[in-house]
Protein backbone atom coordinates (compact mmCIF):
# COMPACT_ATOMS: atom_id res chain seq x y z
CA UNK A 1 0.00 0.00 0.00
CA UNK A 2 1.10 3.49 -1.10
CA UNK A 3 1.69 6.41 1.25
CA UNK A 4 -1.16 8.68 -0.46
CA UNK A 5 -3.65 5.76 0.15
CA UNK A 6 -2.10 5.29 3.79
CA UNK A 7 -3.01 9.24 4.24
CA UNK A 8 -6.28 8.53 2.95
CA UNK A 9 -7.14 6.02 5.10
CA UNK A 10 -5.62 7.73 8.16
CA UNK A 11 -7.77 10.73 7.39
CA UNK A 12 -10.97 8.25 7.05
CA UNK A 13 -10.26 6.65 10.10
CA UNK A 14 -9.73 9.93 11.91
CA UNK A 15 -13.15 11.07 10.83
CA UNK A 16 -14.98 8.04 11.80
CA UNK A 17 -13.69 8.13 15.01
CA UNK A 18 -14.92 11.67 15.52
CA UNK A 19 -18.16 10.42 14.55
CA UNK A 20 -18.28 7.54 16.36
CA UNK A 21 -17.21 9.59 19.49
CA UNK A 22 -20.41 12.57 18.94
CA UNK A 23 -22.67 9.53 18.14
CA UNK A 24 -21.88 7.46 21.34
CA UNK A 25 -22.22 11.01 23.46
CA UNK A 26 -25.95 11.06 21.82
CA UNK A 27 -26.55 7.43 22.45
CA UNK A 28 -25.33 7.45 25.90
CA UNK A 29 -27.86 10.34 26.57
CA UNK A 30 -30.80 8.47 24.66
CA UNK A 31 -29.83 5.29 26.83
CA UNK A 32 -30.20 7.07 30.25
CA UNK A 33 -33.30 5.57 33.04
CA UNK A 34 -36.52 5.76 32.23
CA UNK A 35 -37.89 7.74 35.37
CA UNK A 36 -40.79 5.89 37.00
CA UNK A 37 -42.29 9.51 38.15
CA UNK A 38 -42.71 10.51 34.77
CA UNK A 39 -46.40 10.58 34.12
CA UNK A 40 -46.21 8.88 30.58
CA UNK A 41 -49.15 6.09 30.03
CA UNK A 42 -48.40 2.72 30.17
CA UNK A 43 -47.82 1.38 26.36
CA UNK A 44 -45.66 4.74 26.47
CA UNK A 45 -43.94 3.50 28.71
CA UNK A 46 -43.14 -0.08 27.41
CA UNK A 47 -42.34 1.56 24.37
CA UNK A 48 -39.51 3.84 25.88
CA UNK A 49 -38.36 0.62 27.37
CA UNK A 50 -37.99 -0.68 23.90
CA UNK A 51 -36.38 2.06 22.26
CA UNK A 52 -33.75 2.51 25.50
CA UNK A 53 -32.82 -1.05 24.74
CA UNK A 54 -32.55 -0.21 21.04
CA UNK A 55 -30.29 2.86 21.45
CA UNK A 56 -27.94 0.49 24.35
CA UNK A 57 -27.38 -1.84 21.43
CA UNK A 58 -26.78 0.23 19.26
CA UNK A 59 -24.22 1.92 22.28
CA UNK A 60 -22.50 -0.89 22.16
CA UNK A 61 -21.70 -1.58 18.75
CA UNK A 62 -20.65 2.34 18.43
CA UNK A 63 -18.65 1.41 21.17
CA UNK A 64 -16.85 -1.80 19.68
CA UNK A 65 -16.73 0.58 16.58
CA UNK A 66 -14.70 3.17 18.50
CA UNK A 67 -12.16 0.40 19.74
CA UNK A 68 -11.62 -1.41 16.28
CA UNK A 69 -10.80 2.40 14.96
CA UNK A 70 -8.25 3.04 17.33
CA UNK A 71 -6.49 -0.47 16.66
CA UNK A 72 -6.57 0.17 13.07
CA UNK A 73 -5.32 3.73 13.90
CA UNK A 74 -2.47 2.43 15.81
CA UNK A 75 -1.71 -0.45 12.79
CA UNK A 76 -2.10 1.82 10.07
CA UNK A 77 2.64 2.26 9.77
CA UNK A 78 2.95 -1.63 10.47
CA UNK A 79 3.91 -3.72 7.85
CA UNK A 80 0.79 -5.82 7.63
CA UNK A 81 -1.70 -2.72 7.47
CA UNK A 82 -4.76 -3.54 5.02
CA UNK A 83 -3.59 -7.67 5.59
CA UNK A 84 -6.70 -9.78 6.01
CA UNK A 85 -6.16 -11.41 9.21
CA UNK A 86 -7.88 -14.83 8.37
CA UNK A 87 -6.40 -15.45 4.46
CA UNK A 88 -3.93 -12.86 4.86
CA UNK A 89 -4.52 -11.47 1.32
CA UNK A 90 -4.67 -7.73 0.84
CA UNK A 91 -7.83 -5.85 1.96
CA UNK A 92 -8.82 -3.82 -1.30
CA UNK A 93 -8.41 0.05 -0.30
CA UNK A 94 -12.08 0.48 -1.57
CA UNK A 95 -13.61 -1.34 1.38
CA UNK A 96 -10.64 -0.01 3.74
CA UNK A 97 -12.48 3.40 3.06
CA UNK A 98 -15.62 2.38 3.14
CA UNK A 99 -15.72 0.17 6.58
CA UNK A 100 -12.07 1.27 7.72
CA UNK A 101 -12.27 -0.92 11.20
CA UNK A 102 -12.31 -3.70 8.44
CA UNK A 103 -9.71 -6.57 9.91
CA UNK A 104 -10.74 -9.19 7.25
CA UNK A 105 -11.56 -9.29 3.75
CA UNK A 106 -15.19 -9.35 2.33
CA UNK A 107 -14.87 -13.25 1.50
CA UNK A 108 -13.38 -13.63 5.30
CA UNK A 109 -15.68 -11.30 7.09
CA UNK A 110 -18.79 -14.00 6.22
Amino acid sequence: MNEEDKTKISEKIKQEIFDTKEKIKEYSELSKPISPENSIGRISRMDAINNKSIVEDVLRRSKKKLDDLKYIERKINEEDFGICLRCKNSIPIVRILLRPQSKYCVNCAK
